[in-house]
């Protein structure tokens, strides 16, 4: 099993004040002969629709020597654990979890935004600090 990301307890803090139950740490699919660990699992009941809203979320510091090359991993990672997840668990939805200062420092630059457009991928920006979540970006 992979280790775990340094803000890994932030976010799972972070998602528990804000409401989610953690269901699973990691997330582990298996499609065809291959496994992904997910980083964390979550459900959330909608009490107006009475029924569950399920994430799951792929945490990733940025702390590498290169902060172009974390973006790539992170990508290919989230675009790989999306495509498991239509495969395995289509129900629920695939956020990547970055920093606040991360977000700010880095995924403010206009091609990482066009990217980010562009392969459709979700957003959970944390305060590594207060353990809250600080936004949700679809």
């Amino acid at each position: 099993m992979p280790s775990k990301d340094i803000f890994h307890q932030s976010v799972r803090t972070a998602l528990e004040k804000d409401g989610w139950i953690i269901t699973h740490d990691p997330l582990h699919l298996k499609v065809d002969d291959i496994e992904f660990f997910v980083d964390l699992g979550a459900e959330r009941l909608l009490a107006a629709q009475k029924q569950g809203q399920k994430i799951a979320v792929e945490i990733k510091s940025f702390v590498g020597a290169s902060e172009v090359t974390e973006f790539h991993l992170a990508l290919g990672q989230t675009l790989n654990y999306r495509l498991a997840l239509k495969k395995e668990e289509p129900e629920r939805i695939l956020y990547l979890a970055i920093s606040q200062d991360t977000y700010q420092d880095f995924f403010s630059r206009q091609f990482i935004q066009d990217s980010l457009k562009e392969y459709q991928i979700k957003l959970l920006i944390f305060n590594s600090l207060s353990q809250d979540i600080v936004l949700w970006k679809e």
